[in-house]
């Protein structure tokens, strides 16, 4: 008995069609990440042109109709027949997987263009897609439209300037592919292609709206990645002046690393290969952080800053304060994970250690005050860790007979499931009350928070752990903080943030957002952390009610009511007001329920939000809010 699987329901799917059958597969997904995806697969082929030295100028322009254009002044691809396909080789790049010059052909040294498919993926997704190649004093041309079909074949339309070299691409992502939006957002693409400017020295990158009159933007960074450092910490205190470069190759392998020290608590510690953000780290990133531990304290200990009976310094002391970049140029990478969001390669951990390490040591020894200045930061942090080692023993968490003791006013549930647990955090004692009458008491947590916690933007752990606010949230979430923290032990796969819809419910919501942010990432990068969307009306109707959420969808619905319709419109003023019934119905039934994820999609604008919103400095607080006050009800990060 086959149940109904045999030789008919095997598929063979020819050129792109497997692209446009199964999307996600080659750009993750089709939202609007997947959507941006495809611009900087077209990018990527324009920078490893400048990496292999050919390139300085690349232009995106986006059309009045979300079109992309792509144009360098590279060399320009081949346009000859191809001698294993018999196409050209335009056509074999944009219609064949794993077509190009990034095979170990020559072509390039080092490449940052993922997998050797993105200009043929484009091209799939596309509802149509062009081609200019201009070289050897010829423009030649080829379009494919609908998934990727040549319209005809490559043709020279036009003659050029022998010395002008180079590739355009334009494309229109295919609104079949793209269901939920084919529109490009201008600060995405802006902030990626910056990033890909301090990566890039003399590189320029250009992007053009035509969307909008005037808007534009031009990314030239001579310095590289030590003005990457400058402008991330330009809302920071720096304690010293010079931002620390070094620079070294072995065995066709480029390390790079730029670093400066601010009078803050966290780390911001970026690494990339080849560009590609290496989110996870990896052996480049493992490398330098080694090296930074082992030259401080032998530094240290060198010039008596610590005595020979003291403890060594920890990684996560030297690192207090740092903002650091390392970029890892390779010609043959190996990534762990098809995101490559870390480096494999097993040779770069000492590469990168023996490069950063002269490079740094040296710096120390020229510049023997800046170098006390880091040591007596790190040793500070020091103090500071062993303190918090004693301040974390209180937030152990006990056994289920110590639980109420432990946690206080903790209405816990009843299931020991993680996967199905979840934990609303509620805006004070009344609002509390209602949420845990509202409950569903076998799987819903209630937490009630009294008034706003620390601001830990502006503390180091140990005095954190010594707010009881803070230390009942680590205990109820079993996860431990700091060097003890294991994702593996978190209680409940859903922690929800319930506050009210005014400023003050957003304040609470950013300070926790900033807590969970530094001092427990991994469970927002695990997608665990939610802000629950209670209603702003409740609208009775005859016999029938409604809840929305804004005052936006309360015109809405006024305008599907008869002139005449008899309604009553109440405004929950904020949670406290509202009673189990209603609670539970908008806010906590997951039939019903509105919830917005709190995800990080890029950690350094993140990074950057934080510091602006909750550090010591007040302007980029003020600027923040001075453009973006009519979004300060619906803040998300």
């Amino acid at each position: 008995m086959n149940n109904g699987y045999n030789d008919d329901n095997i598929q063979v799917l020819e050129g792109l069609e497997a692209v446009r059958k199964r999307p996600g597969m080659y750009i993750g997904t089709t939202s609007v990440v997947g959507l941006h995806h495809l611009v900087w697969e077209i990018v990527d082929n324009s920078v490893d042109e400048a990496l292999a030295g050919y390139c300085d100028d690349i232009e995106v322009i986006v059309g009045k109709g979300n079109t992309i254009t792509v144009k360098d002044d590279g060399r320009g691809m081949p346009t000859g027949i191809n001698n294993k396909t018999g196409l050209s080789t335009i056509e074999t790049i944009f219609t064949v997987l794993h077509a190009g010059g990034k095979f170990g052909g020559g072509g390039y040294k080092v490449s940052g263009g993922l997998h050797g498919v993105g200009a043929s993926v484009v091209n799939a997704l596309s509802s149509w897609l062009e081609v200019y190649v201009y070289r050897d004093g010829e423009v030649h041309y080829q379009k494919f439209e609908n998934g990727g079909h040549p319209v005809d074949s490559l043709k020279v339309i036009d003659k050029c300037s022998k010395d002008r070299t180079g590739t355009t691409v334009i494309f229109k992502p295919d609104p079949e592919i793209f269901k939920e939006t084919t529109i490009f957002n201008y600060d995405t693409l802006a902030t990626r292609l910056q990033q890909i400017a301090f990566l890039n020295k003399g590189l320029q990158i250009k992007l053009i709206d035509e969307r909008e009159e005037d808007k534009n933007s031009t990314f030239l960074y001579n310095g590289g990645i030590i003005e990457y450092v400058a402008m991330l910490n330009k809302n920071k205190k720096p304690i010293h002046d010079d931002i620390v470069y070094v620079e070294g190759k072995e065995n066709d392998v480029i390390i790079e690393v730029a670093m400066q020290y601010n009078d803050s608590y966290n780390s911001s510690i970026f690494s990339f290969v080849n560009n590609i953000n290496t989110g996870d780290g990896g052996t480049h990133e493992d490398g330098v952080k080694r090296a930074l531990t082992r030259i401080i304290n032998n530094y240290a200990k060198k010039n008596k800053i610590l005595k020979d009976n003291d403890d060594q310094l920890t990684g996560d002391d030297v690192r207090e304060g740092l903002t650091m970049i390392v970029s890892c140029k390779h010609p043959d990478p190996q990534f762990e994970g098809q995101t490559k969001g870390k480096l494999g390669s097993a040779e770069v951990k000492k590469i990168a250690d023996d490069v950063f390490s002269n490079g740094f040591e040296r710096f120390l020894l020229e510049n023997p005050e800046e170098a006390k200045i880091i040591i007596e930061k790190a040793t500070i942090a020091s103090r500071a860790r062993k303190a918090a080692k004693k301040a974390r023993e209180l937030t152990r968490r006990k056994t289920a007979l110590d639980t109420f003791n432990t946690i206080g006013k903790l209405s816990d549930c009843t299931s020991k499931d993680a996967t199905i647990s979840e934990i609303f955090l509620v805006e004070g004692d009344s609002a509390g009350g209602s949420a845990k009458d509202a409950r569903m008491p076998k799987t819903q947590a209630i937490l009630p928070l009294r008034g706003k916690i620390l601001n830990v933007e502006k503390a180091r752990l140990d005095r954190a752990l010594s707010n009881e606010e803070i230390r009942t949230i680590i205990t109820a979430f079993g996860t431990g903080i700091g060097q003890e923290f294991d994702l593996s032990k978190l209680r409940y796969h859903k922690i929800i943030i319930m506050t009210d819809a005014d400023v003050d419910g957003d304040h609470i919501r950013i300070l926790l957002l900033t807590l969970f942010y530094r001092f427990f990432r991994p469970i927002v990068e695990a997608g665990h952390v939610y802000a629950a969307q209670p209603p702003l009306y409740k609208i009775v109707y005859g016999k029938k009610i409604k809840y929305v959420l804004t005052d936006e969808e309360l015109t809405e619905f006024r305008a599907t009511l008869p002139p005449n319709a008899k309604i009553t419109v109440n405004r929950f003023k904020g949670l406290g007001e509202m009673d189990a019934i209603d609670l539970r119905e908008t806010t906590m039934n997951i039939e019903n329920r509105v919830l917005k994820r709190i995800t990080v999609d890029d950690a350094m604008a993140a990074d950057q939000v934080f510091t602006d919103l909750m550090g010591e400095n007040v302007l980029p607080r003020k600027t923040y809010i001075e453009e973006n006050a009519e979004f300060a009800a619906d803040l998300d990060i």
